[in-house]
């Protein structure tokens, strides 16, 4: 699992003091970007020609979070399919398990060329089952 932490800024906030819920999958992208970073060669898969791309997201709003708190993102992959995976993410106040907001992402990798999802097989699906 990986683990991002974000302090809640003014600027997150909407009219009724609480984060904005379209600010949450910007919060969700953050840490799937760490995640990726720190598990697998970007640069290498930009020269092999592969693109992440998100299909999906189911998302829960479970509480509101409000200016200076810091949540916390956890990230793991839960699934992974023929061609596509399921990453859970869950943002929780930091130090507690008091749930904020949960997600199910559904992602694919793509030919960069083709835009087309491509088998998640061999060296690839190594990579990503030791993710799991």
């Amino acid at each position: 699992m990986n683990c991002v932490e974000i302090k809640v800024r003014g600027y997150h906030l909407d009219l009724y003091g609480h984060v904005n819920n379209a600010r949450y999958l910007e919060f969700l992208e953050e840490a799937r970007w760490a995640a990726f970073e720190d598990r697998f060669d970007l640069k290498e898969w930009q020269q092999r020609g592969l693109s992440f791309f998100v299909v999906n997201i189911n998302i829960s709003y479970r509480r509101p979070a409000t200016l200076g708190e810091i949540l916390e993102i956890r990230t793991k992959l839960s699934h992974i399919g023929n061609k596509s995976g399921v990453l859970r993410q869950e943002i929780v106040l930091k130090g507690t398990d008091t749930a904020v907001t949960d997600a199910d992402v559904t992602f694919v990798i793509a030919d960069a060329r083709t835009g087309k999802a491509i088998p998640l097989e061999g060296t690839l699906r190594s990579e990503f089952e030791a993710f799991l």
